[in-house]
């Protein structure tokens, strides 16, 4: 499988920056509020991007701001993209400079709830961004998202190639939005009418077709012309299934105004707007938290993405008036019923114990001995000072964590996460000699679930997000589990930090 980060770095350092996304806006005023978000004095746009869907995981980095869910908290007025940090800083600066929108980030952890009384609720905006998913949306998820479309929302979705599965939990980006259209609650019949292809198309100029009234092509950010392919994919439109859906870009060798080959596509679902992008390169400004491999999409002379996101953005958030859900729209919709959105006797909450390991003990967790690690040298931790370490010792081995946690009922999402650092001295890219297994276990100790066998082949630099939702088992008292296993030689360390049971 060819590696999406790896190849988008080796672009990134012959990419030169044409213009900053500042030359395209004209700031703004903006009025702090004292203890709250600092919002444009007529802020009508209102923007939610998404972190809760491993954005961050692997070299990706597709957030506004390190400074979540506000990012005017990192600074209030922002000039310039590293005044915020992330890879899709210069997107967010971009807006916040005019003035028109209050922007906000959903953070990791969270789940996208519809009618509920959460600040980051898609009730409170006009639009959500969904940059490269790479944890698959819950059925409560999705029927929260396409209600909120149906009732006159707007969705931004961008993919990128088919196997970028950076936190390698077997979903990436064509994957779960593939998933979001044909297996939700609301309306599963290709409501948008598009689907998205699984490609890895390695470089390529997409070109825009030639409308001149389309407000996404043509809008109060500038013209777009073209935009740009590292490592991404297209999409297929359907117009039988939805004669509103539109290509706006095409790839190279597909004809203008086709069924195939299309790079940028719009569509509606009831009141609310839709568009999808097939590259994460293209919102990528090539600044972002240290550690990560980022290039500049965003400025490439070869394109004009900077304009293309942000006459969509502006597109997609139409009006600012996005009717909450009780309110009526175009389309008669009911708002979310209890079954798809956190009822009040669901207490939003992370219930794992002792999660960062930072007691320094491994109580609750039963843990071989030896494994709760402070070495800050040899294998530091994600967070604080503490982690475990399990394994590393070159011989056969075994070591094991668990926790028994009750989940209650009535929750819409039930995450578990953790961080994981692998560092291996096998050299095989094919065999996995040492795994780690992942599994959810009921009070006998049999287990109901192996949510994840992760190995030597899954050896990173640093620490990989890994997200599993454990809705299955609501109601139940189980035990996760984490299991490391050695062969005969060759050293392979599994460390874990930050572990986490969300509910909401």
């Amino acid at each position: 499988m060819i590696d999406s980060a790896l190849l988008k770095s080796r672009y990134g350092a012959s990419i030169v920056a044409a213009a900053t996304a500042a030359a395209l806006v004209c700031a703004g005023a903006l009025v702090v509020v004292s203890g709250g978000h600092a919002h444009a004095a007529t802020a009508k746009h209102r923007v939610l991007f998404d972190d809760a869907h491993g954005e961050t995981a692997g070299n990706a980095d597709w957030i506004i701001s390190t400074s979540i869910p506000d990012p005017t908290k990192q600074n209030p007025s922002p000039s310039a993209e590293t005044d915020w940090t992330g890879a899709i800083s210069s997107w967010g600066v971009a807006l916040q400079k005019t003035g028109d929108y209050q922007l906000d980030t959903l953070p990791s952890g969270s789940a996208i709830t519809y009618g509920t009384s959460s600040a980051t609720d898609l009730a409170n905006f006009d639009e959500f961004v969904l940059p490269e998913p790479n944890i698959v949306l819950s059925t409560a998820e999705k029927t929260a998202l396409m209600k909120f479309v149906q009732n006159g929302g707007g969705l931004f979705l961008i993919s990128d190639h088919t196997g970028s599965d950076r936190n390698n939990d077997g979903w990436d980006s064509p994957a779960i939005i593939n998933d979001l259209m044909t297996n939700n609650s609301v309306d599963k019949t290709d409501p948008f009418g598009f689907s998205v292809d699984l490609k890895n198309i390695v470089s390529d100029t997409p070109k825009a077709i030639s409308d001149s009234s389309n407000p996404v092509l043509h809008g109060t950010f500038g013209t777009v012309t073209g935009s740009v392919i590292y490592n991404g994919t297209t999409e297929t439109l359907k117009p039988a299934d939805n004669p509103n859906v539109k290509g706006l870009l095409y790839a190279t060798g597909s004809t203008a105004g086709s069924t195939i080959g299309a790079f940028f596509t719009t569509s509606t679902f009831g009141a609310g707007r839709v568009a999808i992008w097939g590259d994460s390169s293209t919102i990528d400004d090539g600044t972002g938290q240290s550690g990560n491999s980022l290039f500049d999409g965003w400025n490439d002379p070869k394109g004009t993405d900077a304009q293309l996101a942000l006459n969509a953005t502006a597109w997609l958030a139409g009006s600012g008036t996005t009717p909450p859900p009780s309110s009526s729209s175009s389309t008669p919709s009911t708002p979310p019923s209890s079954s798809s959105s956190a009822p009040s006797s669901c207490t939003t909450a992370q219930i794992l114990g002792n999660p960062g390991f930072e007691t320094g003990t491994a109580t609750p967790w039963t843990a071989t001995s030896g494994i709760i690690n402070n070495d800050t040298t040899s294998e530091p931790a994600h967070t604080g000072s503490w982690n475990a370490w399990l394994d590393g010792n070159g011989s056969a081995h075994t070591d094991t964590l668990a926790q028994t946690v009750t989940l209650p009922t009535g929750c819409s999402s039930y995450r578990f996460g953790f961080w994981l650092h692998t560092d291996t001295a096998e050299t095989s890219t094919t065999k996995a000699y040492d795994t780690l297994k992942v599994q959810v276990l009921n009070s006998s100790g049999t287990v109901l679930a192996t949510l994840a066998t992760l190995s030597n082949l899954n050896a990173s630099t640093g620490y990989v997000q890994h997200t599993y939702d454990l809705s299955a088992y609501a109601g139940q008292t189980v035990t996760l589990k984490f299991t490391g296993a050695e062969d005969y030689e060759y050293q392979t360390s599994f460390v874990l930090d930050d572990t986490s049971i969300a509910l909401s």
